[in-house]
Parts: C-alpha cells; sequence; structure tokens
C-alpha cells in the first residue's frame, strides 16, 4: 500500500485561500483524470468540501508523489503553487488512513462531530468510480471510512458534540435565542436546492418558520423541494419556488436568507442587500462605522503632501478594517512610501506609524488583487444592532459579498466566523471514544492491506505445488501404466495431502506476519525461497481482482 493525500483545510489555511482553491465539479474531474495520467498515480478520488480540499492517490514514489498532486492541486484550483505550498499538508500510508477516518467520523470537521461529511465521502467516492480512477485500494479505503464513521455515530455520542454546519450557522444568528424561539414566524429566503439548502430549508421549517421561499437556477429543483417542505409529509409549511431572477425581489419581503450555491461570483452583492433592506428601519441600510475608525485620528488630504485623499470620515488606520478593505496594491505602495520618507516627529503617532503592517497589506493586495474583508468583530462599547435581515452563507467561495455586515441592520454569518465559533466550542468526553475506534479500525485496515498483499503470493505457490503434483502424477502413469482408476486416485489424494500439510503452517504464519507493520518483506522472501514467477503472481493477483469485480457488479459503489 502507498496511499498518499495531499490536501488543504480550514485547519491549515484562511478562509480566503480556500475559497479560492475551491474546485468545481468539472475541475475535480479534470484533476481526477490528470492525476491518473501523472506517472506515479495509479489511483485517485478528490474530496471536496466547503472547507477542506484533499487529492488521495496510490503512488509508487513519495517524494515525486507529493511533487505531482502538489502541482497538480495549484493547477486546478489557479492558486500558485508558491502561494499553496505553506498550506499544503501530506499524508502517507496509516497516517493518510488515520487522516481519512478522523474526517469520515467528524474529528477534522469545523464542527466536531457533524455527520453530513459520510455523505460528501461518498460523493467522492462515486465520482472517482463514475470516472473509473478508484481502484482496489481507494475502493477499500473511502467504503472502510464510511463504515467507520457510521460505527462512531452509532457507539459514542459523538453527535451530542457535534451537529451539522447548518444547525451551527442558525445557532450563531440567533446568538442567545434558542434557533425555534429567534426563527418562529419568520420568512425565509433559501438560494439553492442542493443538499445543505436542503437542510436548512427542512431545519428552519422545523423550528417554525411562516413560509420559506427556494430559489434555483435549476426551477424544476427548486419547486421539488418546496414541494417536499410543503407537501403530503413534509414539515406543513408554506413553501414555494421562484427563478433566480426573483432573489432581489424576494430578499426584499425577507427576514432570513440563506445560500449555498457553486456559483463562482458573488450571488448578493452589498447594493443589493442595501436596497432589500432600505426603509426597514430609521437606519436600515446606512454604513456602519466600526469602534477602530471611531478611535483613529482622521488625516487630513494634503497633509505632509500625502499622495492621496484620506479625509473620508473615520480616516486611515490599519486597525480600522473597513477603511482599508478594498483598497487596491498601488494606493497602499504609495502610502507606504510616503510614510517612509516621512520626518520622524510625523512617525511617532498615527496612521504614519503603521508602516510594517500596511507594506504587509500591501503584500496581500498584490495577490488578492485588494485588501481582503476582515471578518473578526470589533468589540462595540455600545448595544448590539438588531439585524432586520440575517444572512447565513454557507458557499465555498463566498455567496455573499462579505461587505455586507458593515451594512446596518443586517447581521451576516459565514464559514469564516464559523470558523472562529467553533474554535473554541466544548470538546465532548465521547471524542475520545472515537479516536479509540479510529486508532483501531487503522491498525484493522492497514493489516488487512498487508494481507492482501501477500495472499497473491500464497496462491501462486499452491497453483506450483498442485503443478507439481500433477506432474508426478503424470510421470507414476507412465510407470505403472497398469495402475487401476480407484488406486490412481488414492495416490494423486495422499500426494496432495501431504504438499497441502506441508505449507499450511508456513502460509498459514507468512499470513499474519504480512499483516503486521513491516511485514510488507515476506512476500518477496516467498517468491525468492520458492522461486516463484513475479509474472505468475501478478497475474493471480489481476484475475482476483477481475472475478471480485464480475461476481459482483455492485462491489465498491458508494
Amino acid at each position: 500500500m502507498s496511499l498518499l493525500v495531499v490536501g488543504l483545510s480550514h485547519r491549515s489555511a484562511p478562509v480566503s485561500v480556500l475559497e479560492r482553491a475551491a474546485l468545481d465539479a468539472d475541475a475535480q474531474a479534470k484533476l481526477l483524470q490528470d492525476t491518473l495520467a501523472a506517472e506515479p498515480a495509479a489511483e485517485a478520488a478528490v474530496l471536496a468540501t466547503c472547507n477542506r480540499i484533499e487529492l488521495y492517490a496510490d503512488v509508487d514514489k513519495f517524494h515525486a508523489g507529493v511533487a505531482e498532486l502538489s502541482t497538480l492541486l495549484a493547477r486546478h484550483s489557479g492558486v500558485s503553487l508558491e502561494e499553496l505550498t505553506p498550506y499544503l499538508y501530506v499524508h502517507y500510508e496509516d497516517r493518510a488512513v488515520h487522516h481519512l477516518f478522523s474526517v469520515a467520523c467528524g474529528l477534522d470537521s469545523m464542527v466536531v462531530g457533524e455527520g453530513q461529511i459520510l455523505g460528501q465521502i461518498k460523493d467522492a467516492l462515486a465520482r472517482s468510480q463514475d470516472l473509473h480512477t478508484a481502484g482496489k485500494l481507494l475502493n477499500d479505503l473511502f467504503q472502510q471510512a464510511l463504515r467507520v464513521g457510521k460505527r462512531a455515530h452509532s457507539e459514542t455520542g459523538i453527535d451530542r458534540a457535534g451537529q451539522s454546519l447548518v444547525t451551527f450557522g442558525l445557532e450563531q444568528l440567533a446568538v442567545r435565542e434558542p434557533v425555534e424561539t429567534w426563527a418562529k414566524g419568520k420568512r425565509v429566503l433559501v438560494i439553492g436546492a442542493g443538499s445543505m439548502s436542503s437542510l436548512a430549508a427542512a431545519t428552519l421549517a422545523r423550528a417554525g418558520v411562516e413560509e420559506v421561499v427556494v430559489a434555483n437556477r435549476t426551477l424544476e429543483r427548486a419547486e421539488r423541494l418546496a414541494e417536499i417542505l410543503g407537501g403530503p409529509g413534509g414539515t406543513g409549511v408554506s413553501a414555494r419556488a421562484v427563478a433566480m431572477d426573483s432573489v432581489a425581489d424576494e430578499l426584499t419581503r425577507a427576514d432570513v436568507a440563506v445560500s449555498c450555491t457553486g456559483a463562482t461570483g458573488l450571488v448578493l452583492t452589498a447594493e443589493a442587500v442595501t436596497t432589500a433592506v432600505a426603509g426597514r428601519t430609521p437606519t436600515a441600510g446606512s454604513r456602519v462605522e466600526s469602534p477602530a475608525e471611531k478611535a483613529v485620528r482622521p488625516v487630513v488630504a494634503g497633509d505632509e503632501d500625502c499622495p492621496f485623499d484620506l479625509s473620508a470620515p473615520g480616516g486611515f488606520s490599519v486597525a480600522g478594517e473597513d477603511a482599508v478593505a478594498g483598497m487596491d496594491a498601488a494606493t497602499l505602495e504609495q502610502h507606504a512610501a510616503w510614510v517612509d520618507n516621512a520626518p520622524a516627529e510625523r512617525r511617532e503617532s498615527g496612521p504614519q506609524a503603521e508602516a510594517g503592517a500596511i507594506a504587509a497589506l500591501v503584500t496581500a493586495a498584490s495577490v488578492a488583487g485588494r485588501v481582503p474583508e476582515l471578518r473578526r468583530p470589533s468589540p462595540s462599547a455600545g448595544p448590539a444592532r438588531t439585524a432586520v435581515l440575517a444572512l447565513l452563507d454557507l458557499a465555498m467561495p463566498r455567496d455573499i459579498d462579505a461587505a455586507v455586515h458593515r451594512i446596518d441592520g443586517v447581521r451576516l454569518v459565514d464559514i469564516e466566523s464559523l470558523a472562529e465559533a467553533s474554535a473554541d466550542a466544548p470538546m465532548a468526553d465521547d471524542v475520545e471514544m472515537v479516536r479509540g475506534i479510529v486508532s483501531d479500525e487503522v491498525a484493522a485496515f492497514g493489516a488487512a492491506q498487508r494481507a492482501a498483499h501477500i495472499t497473491p503470493t500464497v496462491v501462486a505457490l499452491r497453483t506450483m505445488a498442485a503443478d507439481v503434483v500433477a506432474g508426478e502424477m503424470t510421470r507414476l502413469e507412465g510407470r505403472l501404466p497398469g495402475l487401476e482408476d480407484k488406486q490412481r486416485a488414492e495416490i494423486t489424494q495422499t500426494v496432495r495431502r501431504v504438499v497441502d500439510k506441508l505449507l499450511h503452517a508456513p502460509t498459514v504464519r507468512v499470513k499474519q506476519l504480512a499483516s503486521e507493520p513491516g511485514g510488507a518483506g515476506y512476500a518477496d522472501a516467498l517468491r525468492t525461497l520458492f522461486d516463484l514467477d513475479p509474472q505468475t503472481v501478478a497475474a493471480v493477483s489481476r484475475a482476483d481482482h477481475t472475478n471480485n469485480e464480475n461476481d459482483d457488479p455492485n462491489r465498491g459503489r458508494a
């Protein structure tokens, strides 16, 4: 077994990088095909979710495999290899198995213990099977990962430690209220009709919302989801479907909007949200000045020949994130140069003292084209703002413009803010039990794979022994042509029993030894001791794989 995984997730990379590296279905298919075409890889599978992108492969060379898989991830994600490399992690053989099993149990999820990852692993396996990029190793691995995940949820209380990303997001929107209390009587707009959007719609419907409106690019899918929600056997909520071009109108009537689409651009812009909430309260839709901006001394335009206008309310400050969000690299470089050339008395305080931070922002802007939105909430001395529109963005890359968090009357929860909130979530005691299950299952999977590796060699040995018996019986018939059939049969059976008894103990023992860590060399030793033809062993392995597929056409199907 030479299993290798190269990937990045919410634990290794910031959301801004995950957004840019996100792969749609077509990109995933092309990545799988190119991986299989690469020299080191014999099998490949991609696990892509809203907070992870991982490429699994069966490789014959570790270093060449890491280099090739990293290059392919960078090429298909559109993020340069130089930029992507610091955020990549690599797991090999048993560590790679341990990683996938942990992911399947929800231990590596943003919300520990959530069960949606099992469906995503199932989809990843089905995709690789449809494209014929998954062979015996990855079929066995992903099928076992699904079983391990189900075992963890059935034998432990890991579900109490975690919840779905949807539920966690709704709890963040509800702040200190129970979701059922907060959601009661609200009008909801759900954008998208995939699994995540459907789960959000069903969760809110059960929580007691007044109406659910579903918008999707394919109207038929939106209609089907609305029918399920409002029809017999559903939640009984009032539900209807609309086309995507009706989203702006529906947003003006919505109290809550949940979006999770596969769009590569923004679905809801700050302008659309501003229009939607305008007039709901005296200040709804207006821009909110952050506490950091209020604390910053304004810089007067033209002061000491500053090359650009910083006279906007609140002035300029790296700490005042709203003031710099959206600035391009050239503008920041101009200001940095002005700061560097300033006299000492002008550097003592204010924004001029922040040249180092400005230089860092220039680097970020050079890569992304603009300074990214910073989502960490600034401490506020005043009362919390009342939200007339709650937005939950579960898409990667984001569906909703991050700038909407500066609009009065709007509360936004997205993948990045969920990551920050989940970092402080308490761990359940059951998590330790799940870790124990994962360790046991990894050991069992490794033993089974190592034992399976030697099986073709054992079969080839027994085949060779049977051929020797057949040859000797042919010679015996030439020397004793007068043997009766009963005598010949008895002699043949006796010789076979002798051979079987001689081979039984060594073959059983070699399987046991091969299943232990470091036991891969026993297959080579057996081939050398009995002078077995490597091509014969390979032929047995291929025949066994073909027979398994023919016996069960659905073998390994997700």
